[in-house]
């Protein structure tokens, strides 16, 4: 008959007692993830405006990765078509929310349908193809830490302007230039550029950043999404009025800074 020596059977109890650990706390994290320890995730959509009569993408499913569980599935209610212009200047829609486990999330996917379609200011209506590499969906980089207990808002923000690329036989392309962001990771710019007969394009830069938008009809404008800094705000204007700089405009995380009303003079 074999026997274990005192040794052997030592080590074997402290095997079986890592292993009992391991498994322990791996339990208490699944029961901390499936009860208290989650955040909830609101995923808006918004856009920079172009100059067409409408940009429509057919939004299938949102997906963010989580470094606790991987890719998660947000709800897809609100999947359909949407006219991109509708959200500008501060406009959204809310596309869906997921409860995500406490941890960090670094990614977005975005799939979109092939019902994608471009109306130019002359009611001509094109469909607008999607690329063959952005069928498995198109990633968006976000780092964000999401803590128990709150509630996060992500703003998925299409440039119209620059996704719509045309070919050479007439036809357009949908290459989707968007970014994500969060009201925990950035601020934002708001004001009302005057007349309203000046069309301005508003853009904010520092260094290499830059972030625009069109005021609209009243001359409002809103820029979200821009990391905390000091910029310099430009506007370029059209119907004879003189382009105009602001500089020194500070941006606070989680915070609209307000520029009040800017007067072009011509």
């Amino acid at each position: 008959m074999k026997t274990m020596s005192i040794s052997k059977i030592f080590i074997a109890f402290i095997a079986v007692g890592v292993i009992l650990f391991a498994c322990e706390k791996e339990i208490k994290k699944v029961q901390q993830n499936g009860n208290v320890q989650t955040a909830t995730v609101n995923v808006h959509l918004t856009d920079a405006p172009g100059l067409y009569k409408e940009v429509n993408v057919d939004v299938q499913r949102v997906e963010i990765f989580s470094d606790q569980t991987g890719w998660i599935s947000v709800d897809s209610a609100n999947a359909g078509v949407y006219n991109l212009l509708d959200f500008t200047n501060g406009a959204d829609t809310l596309l869906g929310s997921a409860e995500l486990p406490a941890g960090r999330i670094t990614q977005m996917r975005l799939i979109l349908g092939d019902q994608n379609t471009l109306v130019d200011t002359l009611n001509n209506v094109f469909d607008l193809t999607t690329p063959s590499g952005q069928q498995s969906g198109i990633k968006l980089n976000i780092q964000q830490n999401i803590e128990s207990g709150l509630t996060y808002d992500i703003w998925i923000d299409f440039n119209a302007e620059k996704s719509i690329v045309k070919r050479g036989n007439g036809a357009y392309n949908l290459k989707p230039v968007i970014r994500a962001y969060t009201n925990y990771t950035s601020g934002a710019i708001k004001g009302i550029a005057l007349p309203d007969s000046a069309d301005s394009y508003v853009f904010v830069v520092q260094g290499t950043d830059t972030f625009a938008t069109i005021a609209d009809n009243t001359g409002y404008y809103l820029i979200g999404g821009v990391p905390a800094n000091t910029y310099d705000v430009h506007f370029t204007n059209a119907n004879g009025y003189r382009d105009t700089t602001i500089n020194g405009i500070v941006v606070t995380t989680g915070n609209v800074t307000d520029m009040d009303t800017t007067t072009m003079s011509k």
